[in-house]
């Protein structure tokens, strides 16, 4: 993958399965992008922030929006920029309610698919890659939705298992009985008169 940090991605006509259920779209074709690079900033309407906050199971999605920085690079479309939202969770430990803020950055590379990849099953050679040079996302069609992007990076940067400051698990309390094993051999030798000679 081309991402050079944090969870990875997927194609951006279907990331992660987030466009076929957030009404977020924000397409840039490519003839929008010109030499000196696009940048662009969106923000996200009520309706997608719950339809998101549906998706990810949160109690709500608030101010999310996003900033993108993009740049051509021969055929490449490469695409930086960070996501930004609040959003309400529960703690997993005291299930009292929470907020937490997500800043993620977003770092891609967009290429048309290598010509002969559809015949790659059959034995057609791709472009071979060098050992730890990352794969760049498909570019299918013409354009690159940055919403479905946003979106996706917002989600996968979310802690599933989110914890409030200074939550923590604390064992089950033991009852002391008193009926501990061996507790009354202990006792009996350490009365004098009940020891065996």
């Amino acid at each position: 993958m081309s991402k050079k940090s944090g969870p990875p991605r997927g194609s951006q006509q279907a990331v992660a399965g987030i466009t076929e259920v957030v009404p977020w779209s924000v397409p840039v074709t490519l003839d929008q992008i010109p030499e000196t690079g696009l940048h662009r900033a969106i923000e996200a309407s009520e309706a997608v922030c719950d339809a998101i906050a549906r998706l990810a199971s949160l109690r709500n999605v608030a101010g999310l929006g996003a900033t993108f920085d993009l740049t051509r690079r021969g055929g490449k479309v490469e695409v930086t920029g960070r996501v930004r939202a609040r959003v309400g969770q529960t703690c997993v430990v005291s299930l009292e309610p929470m907020e937490t803020d997500i800043d993620e950055a977003i770092d891609l590379t967009f290429a048309p698919p290598p010509a002969g990849a559809v015949l790659a099953d059959e034995g057609a050679s791709e472009r071979p890659h060098k050992a730890g040079e990352e794969t760049p996302e498909p570019l299918l069609g013409n354009s690159i939705d940055l919403g479905a992007i946003a979106a996706e990076f917002l989600v996968l940067a979310i802690d599933p298992y989110p914890r409030k400051e200074g939550a923590e698990f604390a064992p089950p309390a033991v009852e002391e009985t008193g009926n501990k094993p061996f507790a009354a051999l202990a006792a009996l030798q350490k009365e004098p008169g009940k020891r065996n000679n």
